[in-house]
C-alpha cells in the first residue's frame, strides 16, 4: 500500500459523512492491517496518526481512532504509550452518543472499549491498567444514558481483559471498588446517568461470566469468574434491595 494510499483512508476517517467514514475508510484499514497488507513503518506511521486523532475538534474522528488501534493491537503491534493515550481520551471524553442521525455510529464508548478488550484478548498492557481505565469510564460523571449496547461491549472488554491468565483474584475484582465507592455516595431521587449505565454494565457482565465468553466466535476461559460473579451480584444487590438477594452459600 502507498503512503498515498495510506494518508487518503487517514483523512477518509475523519470524514463526518458515516459512509466515507465507517464502511469507507475504517473498514478498509481494518481489512488491509488484518491481511498483513501495511508494511511494519507505515504501520507505526498510522499507529501515531491515531494517536494524534484523538485530539480531533470532532468526536466521530476521535471516536474512530481507537478501534484502528484495535485493529493493531489484533495484528501483533503494540506500545506501552498507547494505553495511557486511549485511557485519558476515554476517561475525558463527553460526547457519549452511540448511533447519530447524521453522523452515523459515533460509539466512544463501545469503541474504546473495544481497543482495551482487544489488549486483554492479546495479552499485552498491564490488565489491572486496563480494567481500572474501563471503570474509570463507568463512574465518570455524565448526563447521558447509553443506549446502543455500550454497556455490552464495555463488558465483553471486561471480559476479555479477565480472561488472561496473569490476572490473579485481587486484579479480578479490584476494578469495582471505583463501582462501589459510587454506589456507596448515591443519594435519594433520580438515578445519575453513570449509575444507570454502570448497573446495566454490571448485569451484562453477570450474564456473560455465567456462560461462554466470545472472542472471535469461539469461548475463552475466565479464571476467576465466579469470584467475579460473586462480587458483581452483592454489587448489584445493593442497588435493588427490594427485588433480590444473594444466595448464601
Amino acid at each position: 500500500m502507498s503512503d498515498a494510499t495510506l494518508r487518503s483512508l487517514v483523512d477518509d476517517l475523519a470524514s463526518p459523512d458515516p459512509a466515507v467514514r465507517d464502511e469507507g475508510a475504517y473498514a478498509a484499514l481494518a481489512r488491509r492491517v488484518r491481511e498483513g497488507a501495511v508494511s511494519a513503518d507505515d504501520r507505526s506511521w498510522l499507529a501515531g496518526a491515531m494517536l494524534e486523532r484523538l485530539g480531533h475538534e470532532r468526536v466521530e474522528a476521535r471516536a474512530f481512532a481507537p478501534l484502528v488501534l484495535a485493529s493493531l493491537v489484533a495484528a501483533g503491534d503494540f506500545d506501552d504509550a498507547w494505553v495511557p493515550a486511549v485511557s485519558r481520551w476515554y476517561v475525558g471524553e463527553e460526547d457519549l452518543r452511540g448511533h447519530d442521525p447524521e453522523l452515523g455510529w459515533v460509539h466512544a464508548v463501545a469503541h474504546g472499549a473495544d481497543f482495551f478488550g482487544e489488549c486483554g484478548a492479546a495479552g499485552v498492557g498491564d490488565p489491572a491498567v486496563l480494567l481500572d481505565a474501563l471503570a474509570r469510564r463507568l463512574v465518570a460523571p455524565t448526563t447521558f444514558v447509553w443506549r446502543d449496547q455500550e454497556d455490552d461491549r464495555l463488558a465483553c472488554a471486561v471480559a476479555l481483559v479477565l480472561s488472561r491468565d496473569d490476572v490473579d483474584g485481587s486484579v479480578a475484582v479490584g476494578w469495582l471498588e471505583r463501582v462501589r465507592s459510587m454506589f456507596a455516595a448515591g443519594a435519594p431521587g433520580a438515578v445519575p446517568a453513570e449509575a444507570s449505565n454502570t448497573m446495566r454494565t454490571l448485569r451484562s457482565l453477570h450474564v456473560a461470566l455465567g456462560e461462554d465468553v466470545l472472542r472471535g466466535g469461539e469461548p475463552v476461559v475466565v479464571p476467576h469468574a465466579g469470584l467475579v460473579r460473586r462480587e458483581l451480584a452483592h454489587l448489584l444487590a445493593e442497588v435493588t434491595p427490594w427485588f433480590w438477594r444473594p444466595r448464601s452459600g
